[in-house]
């Protein structure tokens, strides 16, 4: 195919062999699939801010540090420059997203750096290996839902561990590859200590996994992770290895402990049951 403008820079550095073909073509950025040397990876190209389609920016990047303060002058007078150091942190978010969600064991795309504008990072596959699918577009079993939402749910909790939220997290930016659930899509992660959206952010990200989950097992639908595991995270209680049972009390009305209790206490058995299935199944 024809060299897209954005990826002509890469080819003449050597840094691309050539561009397979076109992915997809989002609001926010496109994606191509690349030959790098003997491997295939994805090239995603972002588009300008008067093309992109992502609404609320200034929402998702409070508490963002700029590199220094000049930049952050800029940005606060929104002129010319303001709008290019913008543009250049929006573009770099993600890669710093990807690397320290993979330090910290979240199953995103490998990246493998930001040239030119372009982030460059693994082509997630499937079995066959072709280009994985996205999770809406997968028939799930109720065994694999049940699985897969656990597992989506450490995730999430992983991340927030390193207090980072995806921020737009939902069936269509994530991947199922050969050992299941990849996360995609992090130009927007957002910083769970410095945003003050954070929480309805986050349980946004929660709540949208749990109803894709639903779909295949109805009784997710009656958890309430978001609120439990962020209860834990500022109480400064939230590690990976901190059992959830996905119930929640509000202490701003009475409550029937006893009933709530036994019913902390089944879910804590389905959770140990789902943690027992993941540590089966290869984690």
């Amino acid at each position: 195919m024809k060299t897209p403008k954005a990826l002509q820079p890469l080819i003449d550095e050597g840094i691309v062999d050539r561009v397979v073909r076109q992915l997809k073509s989002g609001k926010e950025a496109s994606v191509y699939v690349v030959a790098c040397g003997d491997q295939l990876r994805c090239a995603k190209v972002y588009k300008d801010a008067e093309h992109r389609g992502f609404h609320k920016l200034a929402q998702y990047q409070e508490g963002r540090k700029s590199r220094g303060s000049r930049d952050a002058r800029a940005k606060h007078r929104r002129g010319r420059h303001g709008r290019e150091v913008e543009e250049a942190e929006w573009k770099n978010a993600e890669v710093d997203a990807l690397y320290r969600l993979a330090n910290a064991g979240v199953r995103v795309p490998v990246p493998h750096g930001v040239h030119e504008g372009v982030l460059l990072m693994e082509l997630v596959c499937d079995a066959e290996g072709r280009p994985a699918p996205r999770i809406n577009e997968v028939e799930m079993t109720a065994e694999q839902a049940t699985a897969w939402h656990a597992f989506m749910i450490l995730q999430i909790v992983r991340a927030l561990c390193v207090g980072l939220i995806h921020g737009d997290l939902s069936e269509y930016n994530v991947l199922v590859d050969a050992n299941g659930p990849v996360i995609i899509d992090l130009p927007q992660a957002v910083s769970a200590a410095g945003n003050n959206n954070a929480f309805a952010m986050f349980e946004r990200d929660v709540n949208n996994m749990r109803a894709t989950f639903a779909r295949a097992v109805p009784e997710l639908a009656e958890t309430q992770y978001a609120r439990e595991i962020w209860a834990l995270y500022e109480a400064n209680e939230l590690t990976p290895e901190r059992p959830l049972t996905g119930c929640f009390v509000d202490d701003a009305g009475p409550a029937d402990v006893a009933a709530v209790l036994a019913q902390i206490e089944d879910e804590r058995f389905e959770a140990e049951a789902r943690a027992r299935y993941r540590e089966e199944a290869g984690g």
